[in-house]
């Protein structure tokens, strides 16, 4: 897809690289993005009609969906750890990432089985992030490892790119389904099955087993290297990681954006899974454009203004602007904002963490998010039942406004950003 087209023609290549190899994608990377595109197929396809599911099919409350989205996320934070830790144990990356890419797979199984008992269902999306929680560290680990640290923008642009297909292809295969079968959820969760299998199958084949860095890394002490705590040791680790947290206490989640806008301008229940292939789509098309751009301008100002397009999202939910100019913008702030963050975030924290603790730092990164977007989660249900939609959507503006102000003075400034004039 990006093999030899991702890089401008007079970037130069990294010490001791082959003529050209700054210009192309590693090919594991490739592999990983097709692996992780297979894989968001079958995601986002349970995904997008979850909030529908539990809300108008179980008649759960804002209150319940929220502290269970939340939960959910939270989950991942128990196991990010320990599968980080794992992988940089004998560099089991692709081992352990593997066995978390099975454990989703087979989870679509247990939604399947649970038929519509609320506990069975939860179990299943429990292990779903679970396997989600166990495979994300040592995967962006294997990425900030494929290639020199000053193109990791462009790498994880084009692994999201990827990755975002398969989320933009998920929702459509999940209302294809739906409107093929009269709304059996059964079907979608057969299929969804299927595909995640499919995902397993191709890390296995695809992608090499072991790795070594292709540039020198910050070194790690002998004794050190069994804790899972060392990467804070780094002062800039530290305050990116603190940074992260607290624009992740302010972030309310896709799943409740969604259901504002279905409650505002009263999206039928069919379309609903369409909504997030807006955000899909504009995701796909700048998350290489936002990863170039963090390689040249430095990654702290794209990931701050990815939060400004989010903040600009949830103004714009308070507005009285109505109807598909209001759909519109959603989306496409909603789409910025991750392309200007998730990988940007990773390659931003990668290279300041030692290579036999890659997987463990960037999960503690990661932790730090999910804890926060647990609390987030639940604080937001929470508001909307007791004082409704607006109210708690107007709290939430302020707290990411508030965090934006306290990330940009604790987030370090990059090597790009100090040699500007």
């Amino acid at each position: 897809m990006y093999l030899a087209t991702t890089g401008r023609p007079d970037t130069p290549p990294a010490p001791g690289s082959a003529p050209g190899a700054a210009r192309r994608v590693p090919g594991t990377v490739i592999a990983l993005g097709a692996v992780s595109l297979v894989t968001d197929i079958s995601s986002e396809m349970v995904t997008a009609v979850l909030p529908l599911y539990f809300v108008l099919g179980l008649g759960l409350s804002p209150l319940q969906f929220g502290f269970l989205d939340g939960l959910f996320n939270g989950v991942t934070a128990l196991v990010r750890l320990a599968g980080g830790h794992a992988a940089d144990r004998g560099g089991r990356h692709k081992r352990v990432a593997g066995a978390g890419y099975a454990l989703s797979a087979f989870s679509r199984l247990g939604l399947l089985l649970a038929g519509g008992a609320t506990g069975g269902i939860a179990a299943a999306l429990a292990a779903d992030r679970i396997g989600k929680g166990i495979r994300t560290a040592p995967r962006d680990a294997m990425i900030t490892l494929s290639g020199p640290p000053e193109t990791l923008g462009r790498a994880f642009g084009v692994h999201r790119a990827m990755d975002t297909t398969g989320a933009l292809l998920g929702p459509l295969a999940a209302f294809g389904l739906l409107w093929a079968t009269a709304d059996a959820y059964d079907a979608v969760f057969v299929v969804s099955f299927c595909i995640g299998l499919l995902g397993v199958v191709l890390l296995a084949l695809l992608v090499p087993g072991h790795f070594t860095p292709p540039a020198p890394t910050p070194a790690s002490p002998a004794r050190d290297r069994r804790s899972v705590l060392e990467p804070l040791r780094s002062p800039a680790f530290r305050r990116i990681l603190a940074a992260a947290a607290l624009l992740g206490a302010a972030t309310i989640g896709d799943a409740f954006v969604y259901l504002l806008l279905q409650r505002r301008l009263d999206v039928g229940v069919v379309w609903f899974p369409l909504l997030p292939l807006g955000a899909a789509a504009v995701y796909l098309l700048l998350a290489v454009p936002a990863g170039r751009l963090a390689d040249r301008v430095g990654r702290r100002v794209p990931f701050l203004c990815g939060h400004g397009a989010l903040l600009a999202a949830y103004l714009l939910l308070l507005t009285p602007i109505n109807g598909t100019a209001l759909l519109t913008l959603v989306l496409v702030l909603v789409g910025a904002f991750y392309a200007t963050t998730d990988g940007v975030l990773m390659a931003l924290a990668g290279p300041l963490l030692p290579a036999a603790r890659r997987a463990s730092g960037l999960a503690l990164l990661q932790t730090g998010q999910a804890v926060a977007r647990l609390i987030a989660a639940a604080g937001f249900g929470a508001a909307w039942t007791l004082w409704g939609p607006r109210p708690a959507l107007a709290v939430a503006a302020a707290a990411m406004l508030t965090a934006l102000v306290l990330a940009r003075a604790a987030l370090p400034r990059t090597e790009q950003e100090r040699q500007s004039p």
